[in-house]
Order: structure tokens, then sequence, then C-alpha cells
């Protein structure tokens, strides 16, 4: 269950590693798996311009999409809350994730990193 100030974990390489929910578009007071949410991104991955000994190839890579205080549109892929599926079987995972996308719906990582639930059709 993902209400307003949760902290979720970003799988995606978008840049972001810890965001918080800030609204939920599903106008509920929680949201689930496969809910899109509005996120604050609090802990980003840094942004290394230049590195010693190699060049710099001009474009922007995926991991520097966003940076910390970045107001962006996500969905949920993981839940801590248990959730029963049709046939009886019961999912839970172990923290709550996440991953960015834009207001179309496209997502701004190319890779998602780790699981994420079967009822989410990417």
């Amino acid at each position: 269950m993902i209400q307003l100030k949760t902290m979720l974990n970003c799988i995606d390489n978008s840049g972001a590693l810890i965001v918080e929910c800030v609204a939920n578009l599903r106008m509920k007071r929680h949201g689930r798996v496969g809910d899109r949410i509005i996120v604050v991104v609090q802990k980003a991955r840094p942004i290394h311009d230049h590195l010693p000994g190699r060049r710099s190839s001009g474009g922007v890579a995926a991991a520097n999409m966003v940076r910390r205080g970045d107001i962006r549109h996500a969905v949920i892929v993981r839940t801590c809350k248990k959730t029963q599926r049709e046939d009886g079987s019961v999912v839970k995972f172990d923290d709550n994730a996440c991953v960015l996308i834009g207001k179309t719906g496209e997502p701004l990582g190319t890779r998602i990193n780790g699981q994420y639930a079967d009822l989410l059709q990417i």
C-alpha cells in the first residue's frame, strides 16, 4: 500500500535511487502494483561529467536523466503488502519499488533491475 510520503526504491537506470510518493493518480487512499503515482527524487546517482582518462560522449546517458528534487511520474512494480492472485497464491515482496515513466507512459530508463510483479504489463 503506497500512500503519501512513502519512500520507494527506483529499480530502473534513470539515475534515481530513492523516491518519495507525493500523489496517487488513482484518487484512492493507497496505491497498488500497476498504479501511477507522482514522486520526488530524494537520492540520485552522482553525475560524472568528466572522468579522468575517458572521453565525453557528448550525449546524455540514461543514468543522468534525473536529479535530486525532480518531480516525475512513476508506476508501482513491487509492494510489501501481500496481494492474493485469482488462483489463490499470495505474493509479497521485501520492499516497495517503482519505475520512472514520462507523462506519455514511456519508461525513462532503458533497463529494469530486479523482480517485478507478473500482473504488471510492461
